[in-house]
């Protein structure tokens, strides 16, 4: 029986049974459209107080993910001012679910910035936010003005968010499939990461469709990318921390091969 716990992206209209029906222990979800400016919150029966009852009653634990417009290290005052109001809603939506955490991309800056302003942007939203749930900043796959693509960037951006009130309260969410199209090392990615972050508070775990470096998002399920699997299941491994798959399409059979490899 594997001691870590593993799940997977569902849809929060039918969170717990869908949960159940892959054998998922975690499950992440969206508090409202992911590509809206606002939170409308879970589209579960009952809203956010029976999900939350319901994932407490079945041992489920939630976590929730960001929309993705939300890029709270942009220059741009439209961008970066409705990002940081999002991301408040979106955490008061996650604690009104129990939620364990909430994940939100690194973001990123144009070509003509400073990233260092794009950091300092970070910092200001953390010691804005008003919550008790860690913010889980994701390391993302592509683009060359990230905040979190690669190790150097993400050790900045650290730094930054270190200096912030509520610096307690921020984690890390390691995704296989960034890390790999980013260009990072999955032989040593995890311990990498800890050694800058301190943490890593979840893992999404994801085959990718592209190769090494290629900057592409595009998740497969396991055994159908380009990932080796040990490296895949090795780098699960030595992060230690909660398990969300997320590929699009059955996942049981993606939660079942990483439990069965992780022993």
């Amino acid at each position: 029986m594997s001691s870590f716990r593993i799940g997977a992206h569902v849809d929060a209209a039918d969170a717990v049974a869908q949960a159940k029906a892959i054998g998922a222990d975690v499950a992440q979800v969206f508090v409202g459209d992911p590509q809206a400016w606002k939170v409308a919150g879970p589209a579960y029966p009952g809203g956010s107080e029976a999900l939350r009852a319901d994932a407490e009653a079945a041992g489920l634990d939630l976590y929730v993910h960001a929309p993705y417009v939300i890029n709270v290290a942009s220059t741009n005052n439209r961008i970066r001012i409705p990002s940081r109001k999002l991301l408040q809603q979106t955490m008061d939506a996650a604690a009104a679910i129990g939620a364990k955490g909430v994940v939100v991309h690194g973001g990123h800056v144009t070509g003509k910035d400073d990233p260092a302003v794009g950091f300092d942007n970070w910092r200001k939203a953390i010691d804005a936010l008003e919550t008790d749930v860690p913010v889980l900043i994701e390391n993302t796959a592509g683009g060359d003005f990230s905040m979190a693509r690669r190790l150097e960037r993400i050790e900045q951006l650290w730094a930054a968010v270190q200096r912030a009130n509520g610096a307690e309260n921020v984690g890390f969410t390691l995704d296989t499939c960034h890390a790999w199209a980013g260009g990072m090392d999955l032989a040593t990615a995890a311990d990498e990461v800890r050694a800058i972050t301190g943490r890593i508070d979840l893992v999404h775990a994801n085959d990718s469709r592209d190769d090494a470096g290629s900057g592409a998002d595009r998740h497969a399920h396991f055994g159908e990318g380009s990932i080796p699997e040990d490296l895949l299941v090795g780098v699960v491994a030595a992060a230690g921390a909660p398990v969300v798959c997320e590929t699009h399409g059955d996942m049981a059979p993606d939660i079942a091969w990483l439990r069965e490899r992780l022993g």
